[in-house]
């Protein structure tokens, strides 16, 4: 069994894109340190949001054990506590895929070798091995693109010459 490891981003842009269950799909389980946990589940506003996490199936909380490890990369990178979570996470357990979007967050992923998939990246994915249409595919980007996500226009035309066969 692969082990995929979230960060909050990815949650939340495929939440709001209507396929967050698409990772049940994808990946069986995807693992959640407890301080993206509590990103995504914490806000009161988001209540409808924060129950969909609680009630996924495939998703597990687990506990980052070496937080002294957690606390430097913080220090040192400026990361917040959910993105430093999960990438100790994910370097600790060896994990065979790290879910992350934000620029500085992949960075320092990509410097300590971890691989990793961004929403766009999960959503082709998806449309690759059957899970989701065409159709579903470009109506997840316009969502997206409605509900003000941090992605770039090129990344998600790109993503859509992809899914386009272009």
């Amino acid at each position: 069994m692969k082990i995929v490891v979230s960060d909050s981003t990815p949650l939340i842009s495929l939440m709001k894109a209507e396929l967050l269950d698409t990772l049940a799909g994808l990946f069986g389980e995807v693992l959640i340190p407890e301080a993206v946990f509590q990103e995504v589940t914490a806000n009161e506003e988001f209540q409808d949001e924060a129950d969909q996490i609680k009630k996924s199936s495939f998703i597990r909380v687990v506990k980052v054990e070496n937080t002294d490890r957690v606390s430097f990369l913080r220090r040192v990178t400026g990361l917040d506590l959910g993105e430093s979570e999960a990438i100790i996470y994910a370097d600790e357990a060896k994990a065979d895929l790290l879910l992350m979007d934000e620029v500085a967050g992949r960075k320092v992923a990509q410097n300590m070798s971890l691989p990793m998939i961004g929403t766009v990246g999960i959503i082709v994915r998806a449309f690759k091995v059957g899970i989701i249409s065409e159709r579903d595919a470009e109506e997840a980007f316009d969502k997206l693109r409605k509900s003000r996500r941090h992605i770039s226009e090129q990344l998600i035309q790109d993503a859509l010459d992809a899914i386009h066969g272009n």
